[in-house]
């Protein structure tokens, strides 16, 4: 079994794209697992739609096998069918209804009907012929009215008479439609409406007997036929019939000769009489139970597709009693009850591989669902907090690259004699005590011509002493900085903010010839760190 499994898990590595798309189109439609769906498109060189005709047709038997079998059959089957006219024409007077039944093993094609064209005339034509088909009218109804009027012309003028008596063809339809049609017919003529009739094409009710593994009823009926009315209520509307049918899970289709489809599938069927039912089963292409018994044993083995195939198992012509028939479909159903138990069974077993592999396929891809989402939280925290770290390594270094800017702007400052000098004790100038964010009061006079952005620098530069430094270095450093002061000067009373540059004016304007001022350290807002 493990190395079946590995063997298949090989194949199906090795399988193309376009294989592995094929193989899933398959096994959709029909429900086979892949070692029984792999054989039938190797063999169907891989068509999808060759390979859903041979599963649901069969594939066909080696040519020189059927042609001699066929030789063979005709050869025992001559001296039967001479002794079997001989007596159907010695009992043909004593019977006033034909009614033929066969239990024989035939192959039912599946009908797919071609679809529908409507030949619609063009407006010009219509146009030209329309002078032609007012002067056709007036002439058939003259002849008509002239026939009535004098009878013994009427041989001369048939041929005009049966073209306005004969009836108008069926307008073509779908399956569906022709169905359907048939089924409201079917009900308005006898009353029954319990029969569950498929609606539907006979190609469909085929493919989902087969899928199903289900008996398959068709019903062939011509609307000339004497015996069709008395068949529908009284034989195919019986109340046991109807619960035969029912309780069986029969797919009941039927279908007139009148339509398009119903002719085709009389025609497939070999049907030469009126009403016509027949059963089709799967079965193998050997009708012997021993070949079905190894068949099926094999097919079970091996895990591969079954060897079946739609077949007529029962054919019914003419009319006949509820009770005959009854009879007939239960010794028809019985004779293959065993091959259809071991063929659902088949069936079963690959339908639960397939919902198993189906669960594990859906257990896997929800296991890998979960851990690419665990994966990808992990990634997102993992790149979250590197952008925190790498956010918080940039502001640190902006925020060293700025005090090592502040630092050496302030050394160049006291190095360069910037600041304004203290004046001497006999120059008049103006005492100004400062007090610091430490508490620390400072009193300090200045020039009245000194600008308060001297007072801003002395108090942005107090403690700095003079060092020595490399000139170059510190250029780099300062190159582009812009000095921004981090506190303001306040007068306490009245409040009063002294600016700096321009705007701020000089010592003599605010602070003669004395004055306090409190420094209140500013607090730099997070967009401008962004921005520098």
């Amino acid at each position: 079994m493990a190395s079946s499994s590995s063997s298949l898990d090989a194949d199906l590595s090795q399988l193309t794209p376009s294989q592995q798309e094929a193989l899933q189109q398959f096994t959709a439609v029909t429900a086979l697992l892949p070692s029984a769906a792999l054989p039938i498109l190797r063999r169907s060189q891989w068509n999808v739609q060759i390979a859903i005709a041979k599963f649901f047709d069969g594939e066909t038997a080696d040519p020189i096998a059927e042609a001699l079998a066929a030789q063979a059959s005709s050869t025992v089957a001559r001296p039967t069918t001479t002794s079997s006219s001989s007596s159907s024409s010695s009992t043909s007077s004593s019977s006033s209804r034909r009614r033929r039944s066969s239990t024989s093993i035939h192959p039912a094609p599946r009908v797919v009907p071609p679809p529908a064209t409507l030949f619609r005339r063009s407006v010009l034509l219509s146009i030209l012929f329309l002078p032609f088909s007012l002067l056709y009218r007036i002439l058939t109804t003259s002849f008509h009215l002239f026939t009535t009027l004098f009878p013994f012309l009427r041989p001369l003028t048939r041929h005009f008479t049966l073209s306005r008596t004969s009836p108008p063809r069926r307008r073509t339809t779908s399956p569906r439609d022709t169905s359907a049609r048939f089924i409201r017919e079917f009900e308005e003529s006898t009353g029954v409406k319990d029969l569950p009739w498929f609606e539907g094409g006979y190609a469909q009710a085929m493919d989902l007997a087969k899928k199903d593994v289900r008996i398959m009823m068709v019903v062939l009926q011509s609307e000339e036929h004497d015996d069709t009315h008395v068949f529908n209520k009284e034989t195919l509307g019986n109340s046991e019939v109807v619960t035969w049918i029912r309780e069986k899970n029969v797919v009941l289709w039927g279908g007139s000769v009148g339509d398009s489809e119903g002719y085709q599938v009389a025609a497939s069927l070999s049907t030469t009489a009126f009403p016509f039912l027949a059963l089709i089963s799967l079965t193998p292409p050997s009708a012997t139970s021993a070949s079905l018994s190894i068949s099926l044993s094999a097919s079970a083995a091996n895990g591969g597709a079954l060897p079946t195939t739609m077949s007529t198992i029962l054919r019914i012509s003419g009319l006949l009693p509820p009770q005959t028939l009854l009879q007939k479909l239960n010794t028809a159903l019985s004779a293959h009850a065993d091959s259809l138990d071991r063929i659902r069974a088949i069936r079963d077993t690959h339908l639960a591989d397939r919902q198993l592999r189906e669960q594990q396929n859906s257990a896997y891809e929800i296991s890998l669902a979960r851990d690419r989402e665990r994966a990808r939280i992990r990634r997102e925290e993992e790149a979250r907090r590197k952008a925190a770290e790498e956010e918080a390594r940039r502001r640190k270094s902006y925020a060293e690259r700025v005090r090592n800017q502040k630092q050496a702007w302030r050394v160049r400052q006291v190095r360069l004699g910037l600041l304004p000098a203290e004046p001497a004790p006999e120059v008049k100038a103006a005492r100004v005590s400062i007090r610091f964010p430490d508490g620390e009061k400072v009193s300090r006079r200045f020039e009245r011509e000194t600008g308060m952005d001297g007072v801003y620098a002395w108090v942005e530069c107090r403690g700095v002493e003079d060092e020595e430094v490399d000139v170059e270095q510190e250029d780099r450093l300062l190159q582009g900085y812009t000095h921004t002061y981090a506190f303001r000067l306040v007068n306490p009373f009245p409040r009063k903010v002294f600016m700096y540059g321009e705007e701020g004016g000089t010592v003599g304007e605010h602070l003669w010839p004395s004055g306090n001022l409190i420094v209140e350290e500013v607090e730099r807002e997070e967009g401008s760190v962004e921005a520098e």
